[in-house]
């Protein structure tokens, strides 16, 4: 499964790049998401790694993601690397003006095991999913 998202938000682009690069800000924006946390000490960088419980379409999804890409203030990338629903997600953002911002995301993965079967009905629901987390991420945001 492939997905995306882009959404113009009116913050500034460093400070909605802290915000989404920062995974224990997800249980925020993300609909699902229980709880998220670092298990490695901050700076994030390449290698970071963090452990997240989500419940989609009634399941429990228990990840633990690594930061594989990392450039300041611009993009994010994280894989799974331990999931029964491994993906991968490459977060970007990009100022469109003093105080406003494109960010683009873009997901990929899906299950495994039997459940792999049902991706192609899952998918629809996926996109939808992350479409509401992105709307609600530039809410939560044009709202500070």
């Amino acid at each position: 499964m492939r997905m995306t998202a882009t959404r113009e938000i009116q913050r500034p682009a460093d400070e909605v790049f802290a915000f989404f690069s920062d995974a224990s800000n997800n249980p925020k924006w993300q609909l699902g998401m229980v709880s998220c946390e670092w298990t490695t000490p901050p700076p994030i960088g390449v290698g970071s790694i963090y452990q997240q419980h989500a419940r989609f379409m009634g399941r429990d999804v228990r990840s633990v993601f690594e930061v594989t890409e990392y450039e300041p203030g611009h993009a994010i990338k994280i894989e799974t690397i331990e999931s029964t629903f491994p993906i991968t997600v490459h977060r970007m953002v990009e100022p469109t003006g003093p105080s406003t911002c494109r960010v683009h995301a873009e997901i990929g993965g899906g299950p495994t095991g039997l459940i792999r079967i049902l991706a192609p009905l899952m998918r629809g629901r996926a996109q939808r999913s992350v479409d509401q987390d992105y709307d609600r991420l530039k809410v939560l945001l044009e709202s500070r």
